[in-house]
């Protein structure tokens, strides 16, 4: 029996070559090759992976964005799901919202507060994303500032807490994976290979 992995994250989970708005192809994302690795081990990779989503938070420029909102709507319609793997919170350190990383820590929780609510047989591994690139906001990214970069080191020590608080599994995709030098920001071909590498080891465990 096939079993299902929804990857549920932003562009870093679509793939977005940076410096542009084209997607790497199924065998170069971290998802693809994820993917990949685990159809022998019966497990069909679900990628939903949107630019510019958040956990909690509606983006002024771009509707839909907002993960609380389209989550529950996903989780239906592609079950059953085996494992959830969330990863999200880049967004989150945007000026637009100015949210400390506890805040953004509280719209993770939802997140996994719905994924239970919904699918309550589903393993979750919640992944902590990559960190901003120092000087993303200096001619790369401008809805980023200082403290966005600084909000985005904290969040795995955030990401961490909740995890043992909710029985999740965690990893931190910064601890193998860092934003290319293009835009400081999203994941170059190493970078989703790294990550691809540290996450299927890390689904191994989880699928014990």
């Amino acid at each position: 029996m096939i079993k299902q992995i929804l990857f549920f994250g932003d562009s870093n989970t679509y793939g977005l070559i940076p410096g542009t708005t084209k997607r790497y192809d199924w065998n170069e994302r971290w998802t693809g090759i994820v993917g990949e690795r685990l159809i022998e081990k019966d497990y069909r990779v679900v990628e939903e992976g949107l630019c510019g989503r958040t956990t909690i938070f509606d983006d002024p420029l771009r509707a839909g964005r907002r993960g609380t909102e389209l989550l529950p709507i996903l989780l239906e319609a592609h079950k059953p799901i085996d494992i959830v793997v969330l990863m999200l919170g880049t967004n989150d350190c945007k000026t637009f919202y100015d949210a400390s990383p506890d805040i953004i820590g509280l719209g993770i929780k939802k997140l996994v507060g719905q994924i239970k609510s919904i699918i309550p047989d589903a393993k979750i591994l919640l992944v902590s994303p990559i960190h901003l690139g120092d000087d993303v906001f200096n001619g790369y990214d401008p809805e980023f500032n200082e403290k966005s970069v600084e909000t985005s080191k904290q969040l795995g020590e955030v990401y961490k807490k909740i995890a043992v608080s909710e029985g999740l599994y965690y990893m931190a995709a910064s601890d193998y994976a860092a934003p290319s030098d293009t835009d400081r920001e999203h994941l170059d071909k190493a970078g989703h290979r790294a990550l691809a590498q540290a996450i299927g080891k890390k689904l191994g465990k989880v699928m014990g």
